[in-house]
């Protein structure tokens, strides 16, 4: 860090959003500095959330062999026996790679950095507390708060690091259990519940509400559920808890319901709250929600202060580390008065379980919610080659398609690559693109991406025909 104490920007966690801030304002020649409290940099998404669950859920289906059990058998290993520190090789060498970018990304953009805690003391200036005692006081003439979330752990839950852990506990497992329980089938419970169903892990699932992951498709969790189910994983849907036990042999879950749950381990998953607790905002002229998130405009990032922003999941909503990646550029070019194009309109939300889910656009309860009539292409992963070839039993893709100007309006998918296949069906939304472009196009063969043209054409066949492909209307 330079002798300076005032900067241009000041961007408070180096997360995605704060992440993708401070390289903007570097490249823009400004004077900035990220703050993280934590002794390495990369915030939540980097060291608890987004890459260690998605390196974890990798590293299971490749030492598993999941997804080649369907020809070998549901028997079938890479390695018969996977321990805890399978796991946590792989984990730790993603991590070490991501940092080490990171630091280079910084350097290599002028961007300084500061390690400890920090608090507001004025609208205009923060105190900075490190671990090894010193106290840093610095002003700005702007802030953007990137502070992420924490976990939400209630009293009634008796956390203890080994047996029953949160969702960053768990990344730290000594050994893999015979038996899990998961309370809260949000995207978190779901893909850790379903990853480690892969590992043949007896898993059960609680959700005290009726359904579960509510923004999703019905159809699609439907079939989800389907599939879920069918490798293993126990859903519980509907019924509060009443108490959480940790007996010292099980930890034992009592349901509303009069049911009991008994397994080795238990992971707390039911919600996060936003990390600005120790941040003393309100210092700052800034007033959390009671589930510590901010409010902003979500044009500009702007929260009710003008020269503070905020991006990433201390805002809430869609709380994703690929938008929260746009939304910190959106906010750094705002705040050093620098045009900069819009965020499109239409972004993919990804659910990284076993199988994927990922969406774009409207779902079908959506488009009846809003009165739009349309309809419906379906595309089962087992009706392409390529779903042949690589022994997929489960899979589909769902197009919704307005009947009056033809355009795509949304797509889902549950099965392998979803996450990947989703893109194709992001760019056709933000171009406006018809159900034409699916049947006039042609896909590599075999692929999965072929799904798209079966689907276009399932829901083309039903459609009415444009006056100016109808035989017998042409001129001349």
């Amino acid at each position: 860090m330079s002798n300076s104490t005032h900067y241009d920007l000041v961007i408070i966690g180096s997360g995605p959003s704060g992440r993708a801030a401070a390289i903007q304002a570097g490249k823009l020649k400004r004077r900035v500095l990220v703050v993280d409290r934590k002794d390495r940099l990369g915030g939540v998404s980097v060291h608890t959330g987004t890459i260690p669950s998605k390196t974890l859920r990798e590293t299971v289906l490749n030492l598993s062999g999941w997804r080649e059990r369907s020809f070998y058998g549901r028997s079938y290993r890479v390695k018969d026996d996977i321990d805890a520190a399978d796991l946590q090789a792989r984990l730790h060498k993603t991590l070490d790679y991501e940092v080490d970018v990171l630091e280079h990304q910084f350097n290599r953009n002028h961007v300084d950095t500061l390690m400890g805690l920090a608090r507001f003391t004025g609208p205009n200036e923060i105190e900075v507390a490190t671990e090894a005692g010193d106290t840093t006081t610095l002003t700005a003439e702007r802030f953007l708060i990137a502070t992420g979330t924490r976990t939400h752990r209630p009293d009634y839950v008796p956390f203890n690091g080994t047996t029953v852990l949160d969702s960053d506990e768990f990344l730290e497992l000594a050994q893999i259990p015979r038996s899990l329980t998961v309370v809260g089938a949000g995207v978190i419970g779901v893909e850790y519940a379903t990853m480690f169903s892969a590992l043949d892990v007896r898993v059960t699932l609680i959700e005290p509400r009726d359904t579960f992951l509510d923004f999703i498709d019905r159809t699609i969790i439907q079939e989800f559920t389907h599939q879920i189910r069918e490798n293993g994983v126990d859903l519980r849907l509907g019924s509060a808890i009443e108490k959480i036990e940790d007996t010292g042999t099980h930890v034992e879950v009592t349901m509303a319901n009069g049911r009991h749950v008994r397994s080795e381990m238990l992971l707390f998953a039911a919600g996060r709250m936003g990390a600005t607790e120790r941040l003393d905002v309100k210092a700052a002229g800034l007033e959390p929600d009671r589930r510590g998130r901010l409010e902003v405009d979500r044009k500009t990032y702007q929260t009710s202060v003008p020269h503070i922003y905020a991006t990433g999941d201390v805002i809430g909503h869609p709380s994703l580390a690929s938008t929260a990646l746009q939304q910190g550029r959106v906010a750094a070019c705002h705040a050093l008065d620098t045009p900069t194009l819009p965020e499109s309109p239409w972004f993919p939300y990804g659910i990284y379980s076993v199988p994927e889910i990922s969406t774009c656009g409207m779902s079908e309860e959506e488009m009846q919610e809003r009165g739009i009539p349309y309809e419906v292409g379906i595309a089962r992963f087992r009706e392409t080659s390529r779903g042949h070839i690589m022994g997929l039993e489960d899979g589909m893709l769902k197009m919704l398609f307005s009947l009056k100007t033809r355009r795509v309006l949304g797509v889902q998918i549950v099965g392998e690559g979803a996450t990947e296949l989703i893109h194709i069906a992001q760019a056709v939304l933000n171009l406006k693109g018809t159900v034409d472009y699916f049947v006039q196009n042609t896909f590599n063969y075999p692929t999965l991406a072929e799904a798209y043209k079966i689907a276009g054409l399932d829901a083309f066949n039903r459609m009415p025909i444009p006056e100016e492909y109808r035989v017998g209307n042409k001129k001349g």
